[in-house]
Formats: structure tokens, sequence, C-alpha cells
């Protein structure tokens, strides 16, 4: 198969660039446009920030094995964002958005062609960190012959 030589060369590095667009597309939102973070967004940030770290030190050393350390937090992520997508855009969490503290967690900040919203691009890293991180260990396994 031809993907596992790609993802082996470049699985690392386009994970890392996942991270890095995420974390500063976060940071651009509350530092420039000055929107305030939820309880919910922080959450997010806790378990993307350190994925910036971990992946490019990772793609430097090439190590490939990082995904027993990285899966954990992208799905934990994904899950908290998917948790607060549908808190924002469906009745069955909308009540938890009031308990979230000073900034309620169903605020669209933004709302681009009426479904893209900061926890929905949140996921989509999430999710495609997750994607790389899965075909990394699927390849290095079949590489090793388990």
């Amino acid at each position: 198969m031809k993907w596992k030589p790609f993802i082996r060369e470049n699985g690392l590095h386009l994970s890392w660039v996942v991270a890095l667009v995420a974390t500063l597309g976060s940071l651009y939102f509350s530092e420039i446009l000055h929107y305030a973070p939820c309880k919910l967004c922080w959450y997010q940030r806790i378990l993307m920030y350190p994925l910036v770290l971990l992946l490019g030190i990772a793609a430097v050393r090439k190590d490939r094995r990082i995904y027993l350390y990285v899966l954990p937090l992208s799905v934990w992520g994904a899950g908290i964002s998917l948790y607060h997508y549908l808190m924002q855009k469906t009745e069955w969490f909308k009540d938890g958005a009031k308990a979230c503290g000073l900034v309620p967690c169903d605020v669209d900040y933004i709302d681009w062609f009426g479904f893209v919203t900061i926890p929905f691009l949140a996921l989509v890293a999430f999710v495609l960190i997750s994607g790389l991180m899965v075909l990394l260990w699927r390849a290095e396994r079949g590489e090793s012959g388990k």
C-alpha cells in the first residue's frame, strides 16, 4: 500500500501543522479579536496546546510512537469539542450552557456558512490529528509485522 510510506514520512509533520494552526487560531480569536473563551474552550485549549510541543518534538526526532501520548489528548479534545458544538447548535444540551461560567458556552462568536463555529473548528482539528495518529499507528504496526 502506498499510503503507509506517505504517513510514515509526513504524518507527524501534518499533525503538527494542524495543531499549530488550531493553536494560533484560538490565540487569534482571543488575543486579536478579543473573544472571551468559555470554560469548554479552555478545556479544548488545555488539550490542544501541548500537542504542538509533543508533535513538534516527535516530528524532529522522527518518533512515530508518539501516537501513544497524542491519541488520548486528541480523542478527549474531540469529545469536548463535539459536546460544545452540540450545545451551540442543538437544543439537547442548551441547559448546560448556562452553568458554563461568565461566558456562556452556547455563544457563537463566529457562524460561517451556518455551521462553522469555533468548537467546530476545534473538532475538525482534533479529528484530523486523531485520524493521522491512527493511520500512523496502523502504518507502524504493519512495519513491525504484528
